[in-house]
């Protein structure tokens, strides 16, 4: 089986479904994870409370370039330091400064 790769993380359940869709009509093989932790916000550490597309290594730069075609909005993530959430496009948190930390990319 071909090593997968994290596509984007974040937050919004629907949106997630919304790309993956869009990403398996291009003939793209999509994995969503994380779906199952979304009920144990306010439980679970604020860095297991993400939805994420996986995609096969050799399949990654093309689903990119099929989400860049969208012009879709990044998801939003969650500062691990003081836990503002930021814009996708932000690379520090508006808040502290700190720099985005995620898991699998």
């Amino acid at each position: 089986m071909e090593e997968r790769k994290c596509l984007l993380t974040g937050g919004n359940l629907l949106q997630a479904h919304t790309w993956k869709g869009l990403l398996q009509l291009s003939g793209i093989e999509v994995e969503l994870r994380g779906e199952a932790l979304l009920g144990g916000i306010g439980e679970l550490p604020v860095d297991l409370q993400n939805v994420e597309l996986w995609v096969c290594q050799s399949q990654l730069p093309q689903a990119q370039a099929q989400l860049d075609s969208l012009q879709c909005d990044l998801p939003k993530w969650q500062c691990v330091q003081c836990h503002e959430f930021n814009e996708g496009s932000f690379e520090l948190c508006w808040h502290c400064s700190a720099e985005r930390s995620e898991a699998h990319n």
